[in-house]
């Protein structure tokens, strides 16, 4: 399997964890100093994808991929559709992923509007 094809099948298991709620995935796919529009919020991300949270979206839609392989990162480019109970909307996307010990883990990620 191609770095861009590992990585696109996190990028899918991302999508379904946001549908879930599933936070066990963000903890293990968020680096722990992960910089997420600039501040470091991945506790703030998994606990917001507790079940007892209540689901977030019904459902999600990824496109537009962009994958630029750098070896041990990629940086992914790519625009959502999100549907929920409390917000619906597009975003673009910008994450950088790193292989770190022999696991891909997102280090660094951007949202804004589309």
């Amino acid at each position: 399997m191609s770095t861009k094809d590992e990585i696109m099948v996190f990028e899918d298991q991302l999508r379904t964890a946001e549908l879930g709620p599933n936070p066990h995935f963000f903890e293990q796919i968020l680096d722990d100093n992960a910089l997420l529009d600039g501040q470091r919020m991945k506790s703030k991300i998994v606990d917001a994808h507790r079940p007892e949270k209540g689901k977030k979206f019904t459902s999600v839609e990824m496109s537009n991929f962009e994958l630029v392989d750098h070896g041990n990162a990629v940086v992914v480019l790519c625009e959502g559709k999100y549907v929920g109970p409390q917000w619906s909307g597009s975003l673009k996307f910008m994450r950088i992923w790193l292989k770190k010990d022999g696991q891909w883990k997102i280090i660094a990620a951007t949202t804004s509007p589309v």
